[in-house]
């Protein structure tokens, strides 16, 4: 029997450094030991990879315990097309079998048990491309992170509609499909797969979208929003703002709460951690420095900056400069 994404196989092999490394180059590092301590495992590891998604088949052909660091830079859906596995988060545990499957996030520690015959087909999606569609999505910064259900139940209607997304792009790179190589279509692709998981599987913004399609955010809060990313890189106080649209900072306050979920100055600052991120990710390491562009956007104090801006995307700021 063909195994899936047979064509695009990485490693084939029963040395568990050797399997321990690849699969670290493609996720993230990781402790990996057979259960029973000695027995070889015998892992097959294939991975097709397009703009921001990457699909991913597994299989350890042994019992074995999956320690994992840190998913910093991406988001993983582990679909088991047969077996069971057991997985653990700080605050879950699901077992995980062909109708459970379970997301990995970044910022989340994980212990996981697969089974003999667990095969897994894995969803990888990039962390900075999702939070940059939930952003365009929802039209404001996000107030907080993303974060995801441990566990997927596969029978669920709209998981159904999801996962039938990802059999398209499996058949299209099983097949030698067009839609991985054209830009224009795996984007779409890409769009499509995100969106549908947000809207499918419960996370920390699923209110956002349970509401009306057309959030109504009155016209004074909606000034004052648009007047802080065009003015993010200048000294505001909520004062400024609320005198600028012409309106209490008591009410300023409240309409923010309502229509976004935050205040006006932890909206800022989203804007100017977006705007920082941006900046460096743009820039060449020895064309600017970290110090420079925070102090631009507004943040003086290093130390500080420096946590809120590794919790916001999962790394730090000389991280994404020198990437």
């Amino acid at each position: 029997m063909a195994l899936p994404l047979a064509n695009f196989e990485v490693v084939h092999s029963h040395d568990v450094d050797q399997a321990r490394a690849i699969v670290g180059t493609a996720f993230c590092s990781h402790k990996l030991m057979p259960s029973d301590g000695t027995a070889p495992i015998d892992v097959r590891f294939h991975a097709a990879r397009a703009v921001g998604v990457g699909l991913y088949y597994l299989d350890y052909g042994h019992d074995v315990r999956i320690v994992p660091d840190d998913l910093s830079d991406c988001y993983l859906i582990q679909i088991p097309l047969s077996g069971s596995a057991r997985i653990r988060s700080r605050t879950a545990e699901v077992v995980s079998n062909v109708q459970v499957a379970s997301v990995l996030e970044p910022d989340n520690r994980f212990e996981m048990d697969w089974a003999r015959g667990n095969r897994q087909l894995i969803v990888r999606i990039d962390r900075e491309s999702i939070e940059q569609h939930l952003h365009r999505t929802l039209g404001q910064p996000l107030g907080r992170r993303l974060r995801f259900e441990l566990g997927m139940d596969l029978t669920d209607p709209r998981i159904r509609s999801w996962r039938s997304l990802v059999d398209l792009l499996y058949r299209e790179f099983d097949s030698g499909g067009t839609i991985p190589v054209e830009p224009i279509a795996m984007r779409e692709m890409q769009r499509l797969l995100m969106s549908q998981l947000l809207l499918a599987q419960p996370n920390t913004y699923s209110g956002a979208f349970a509401g009306p399609a057309e959030r109504t955010v009155p016209r004074v809060i909606r000034r004052a929003a648009d007047l802080i990313e065009a003015h993010a890189a200048e000294p505001l106080a909520v004062e400024d703002i609320a005198e600028a649209v012409d309106i209490s900072v008591r009410a300023l306050q409240d309409g923010f709460r309502r229509a976004f979920d935050t205040t006006p100055m932890n909206f800022l600052r989203e804007v100017r951690l977006k705007k920082v991120h941006d900046e460096l990710a743009a820039a060449g390491p020895r064309s600017v420095t970290v110090t420079d562009v925070a102090i631009r956007w507004g943040f003086l104090h290093a130390g500080r900056f420096s946590v809120q801006y590794r919790e916001r995307f999962g790394e730090s700021p000389s991280q994404t400069l020198r990437r």
